[in-house]
């Protein structure tokens, strides 16, 4: 490994967004609450962030400046309030635009730039999934709009998520509407792949049409969406009022506009997706429309703000994980190990991640991977 000038690298990660990598005084506890030490991998936060400091090169691999999944764990406990994903997001940042991002991670960002979705199908096929589905439009008037994350859009397992999500929010006679091809990603795991300017290009496309169709309200099926909408659009001028969707079922239920007949009597565990948890703070309404449905919930014992990942953000869903160091297997086994028949959550990476790791553990009929919404559909 070569050392380049100390200043010239730090400045640049500063630059790009990462100016608080100067905080770290490498204590070490970001490495010690981050999953991968216990599944047996070599990579260490602490340690990044001084290759980031110290300007040494061999930080952009796949098993060091890669691995991270961005789920905040450590930034939220860093007792110098070192902002490590944006000192992540800045690192990527400068080696792609040298070209260097993972080869399994450039057909992604190539899909999202030309087809608005990073799952490799054509734009004309966004709305595909609500073929036999009364699904309304958007249009002048109505109240919200419904932002189906291209998840939920394209993967075969989690269009039943915004399946669900038409059959609830009709039940409750809510006034919304999907804007459809014209739709395209939200960006975020684009901006986490390192892909700043084309992130920025396409929050402000995203942001002209919407306020171009008059859209004030959103719903958002995806944290990642949620996050991004609340957190990073206002930079752009993207002033919008968003709801993740547990937050506004829950709402829906409270003032009796949603109805549910309480007999999903199961054994439900519940898995506080990062983006949904520690990234927006949402923990409450997962677990109250749980419960609502008629499920014993049960909790894993690492949850709320301390909930271990699933695995797959930061673009590690389009990333090969050697089985045994995938988070989601574990948390699988301990949640069979608990007693769980249900292993309940309400992000689409965190539904394909468990769903993968259910069958890759010959758990996919002892345990059922849902989506919160799925399990309130059931239930109207």
């Amino acid at each position: 490994m070569s050392l380049t000038p100390f200043l010239e690298v730090s400045e640049v990660i500063a630059a790009m967004g990462g100016e608080t990598i100067s905080q770290c005084m490498q204590c070490g506890l970001c490495s010690g609450l981050c999953p991968w030490p216990n599944v047996g991998s070599e990579f260490r936060t602490r340690k990044l962030m001084r290759m980031g400091q110290m300007g040494i090169e061999g930080f952009e691999s796949d098993e060091i400046l890669y691995a991270c999944t961005t789920c905040k764990l450590c930034q939220e406990n860093c007792p110098r309030g070192v902002a490590i994903v944006d000192v992540v997001r800045s690192m990527r940042a400068i080696i792609a635009e040298s070209g260097a991002t993972p080869p399994s991670l450039r057909p992604i960002m190539g899909s999202i730039h030309s087809n608005g979705n990073p799952w490799s199908e054509s734009r004309d096929k966004r709305e595909a999934w609500t073929e036999g589905l009364e699904v309304p439009r958007f249009e002048e008037g109505t109240e919200y709009f419904l932002s189906v994350c291209c998840t939920s859009a394209f993967d075969p397992r989690s269009i039943a998520i915004a399946k669900a999500m038409v059959k609830i929010l009709n039940a409750a006679g809510l006034s919304y509407g999907i804007i459809g091809n014209e739709e395209s990603c939200c960006g975020e795991s684009l901006r986490k792949m390192g892909d700043e300017e084309q992130f920025m290009n396409l929050a402000q496309k995203n942001i002209n049409l919407w306020q171009g169709k008059g859209v004030k309200k959103i719903i958002t099926t995806s944290p990642h969406c949620f996050m991004t909408y609340t957190q990073e659009y206002p930079e752009f001028g993207g002033e919008f009022e968003v709801v993740h969707y547990t937050q506004l079922l829950k709402q829906l239920l409270d003032e009796g506009k949603l109805k549910l007949n309480g007999e999903y009597a199961k054994k439900v565990i519940y898995h506080d997706p990062c983006y949904l948890g520690r990234h927006t703070e949402v923990y409450e309404e997962p677990r109250d429309l749980v419960t609502a449905a008629g499920a014993e919930l049960i909790e894993f014992p690492k949850n709320r703000a301390l909930s271990t990942c699933c695995g797959g953000g930061g673009g590690r869903l389009w990333m090969e994980t050697e089985p045994e160091q995938r988070f989601s297997t574990h948390k699988i086994r301990e949640a069979d190990e608990l007693g769980a028949e249900v292993l309940a959550t309400c992000c689409p990476y965190c539904i394909n991640m468990f769903t993968d790791s259910a069958k890759g553990e010959n758990l996919d009929e002892k345990i059922e991977v849902k989506d919160v919404s799925e399990i309130l559909a059931e239930c109207l």
